[in-house]
C-alpha cells in the first residue's frame, strides 16, 4: 500500500481444477486497485474500532478484557497492570486466572459464548491465596449493537476489586452474582455467620428450602461446599471508585 501497509488476500479453489489459469489471473489484475482501496479503507476502518474499543475500556475504570471466541485478548485496558497474581499472561495472547476453580469455570463459560441458553457461570469470584475473595470477575457476551463498539471480540470479561468488609448488603451481592432476592439474602446470612436452620427461621421457610436456595447460591458463585461459601463471603465489599 502506499502506506507501506501489507494486505494479503487470498483466492482459492478446489485443488483438482490444477493452477488458476491466466484469464482469472488477469481478471484479479484488472481489479487489483479497487481491491488495494476497499482493503486500504477496511484496514483504517478495523483500526478505527479498535481504538474506540480501547477507549471504552478505559473509560469502565475497572480492568477489562475483551476476548475473541477462542480466549484470545483483543484489547486490554491499563488497569489490567494491576492484577499481576489474579491475572497470568500466556502465549498467543492468552490469559490465565491465578485461581484455578475461576479459570476453569472462565473456561467453561467461553465455550458456551454461542450457546442461545448459557448454563455456565458468567460472574465468578477469583479468591486470594488465604481463600477470601479478592476479585469478581463477569464475562459479558459481546452482541448485536454492541459490536459497533466492540468490533470482531465476542465477550468483555470485567474484573470488579472487593475489599473488606463483614456480610456485605443483599443489593451488592445480587448485583456481583445475579442472585435472586432469596438467594442473596441466603448469602449474606452465610456470610454473617448464620446457620442454615437460623437463616430458615428467619425468613419463615424449610430447612430444605434454605439448602436449595444455598445449592443455587454456590453454582452461581462456583463453590462447591457452604464453608466455602461463607470464607468468600465474609469479607466482600466494594472498593474505591477512581
Amino acid at each position: 500500500m502506499p502506506t507501506r501497509d501489507n494486505i494479503v488476500f487470498t483466492v482459492e479453489r478446489d485443488y483438482q481444477r490444477g493452477p488458476i489459469e491466466k484469464e482469472a489471473v488477469d481478471a484479479l489484475n484488472a481489479l487489483r486497485p479497487h481491491l488495494a482501496r476497499a482493503g486500504f479503507i477496511a484496514a483504517r476502518l478495523s483500526l478505527k474500532n479498535a481504538q474506540t474499543a480501547n477507549n471504552t475500556l478505559a473509560l469502565l475504570g475497572m480492568p477489562a478484557l475483551l476476548l475473541d471466541e477462542w480466549g484470545v485478548v483483543i484489547e486490554a485496558n491499563d488497569a489490567m497492570s494491576e492484577l499481576p497474581d489474579a491475572v497470568r499472561w500466556r502465549a498467543q495472547d492468552r490469559i490465565a486466572l491465578g485461581d484455578e476453580t475461576a479459570d476453569a469455570l472462565l473456561r467453561s463459560a467461553l465455550a458456551q459464548l454461542d450457546s442461545p441458553s448459557p448454563a455456565t457461570v458468567n460472574s465468578f469470584a477469583l479468591r486470594s491465596q488465604t481463600g477470601a475473595a479478592a476479585l469478581v470477575a463477569h464475562l459479558v457476551p459481546v452482541r448485536r449493537s454492541a459490536q459497533d463498539i466492540f468490533g470482531r471480540s465476542s465477550a468483555l470479561l470485567v474484573f470488579t476489586p472487593v475489599t473488606g468488609r463483614k456480610a456485605p448488603p443483599v443489593e451488592l451481592l445480587r448485583s456481583l452474582f445475579d442472585l435472586t432476592p432469596s438467594e442473596a439474602r441466603v448469602a449474606r446470612s452465610l456470610a454473617a455467620g448464620e446457620s442454615l436452620d437460623d437463616i430458615a427461621a428467619t425468613g419463615g421457610v424449610t430447612r430444605n428450602t434454605v439448602r436449595t436456595q444455598l445449592q443455587q447460591v454456590m453454582s452461581k458463585i462456583g463453590c462447591t461446599r457452604q464453608a466455602e461459601v461463607t470464607a468468600l463471603l465474609s469479607n466482600i465489599a466494594l472498593g474505591a471508585g477512581r
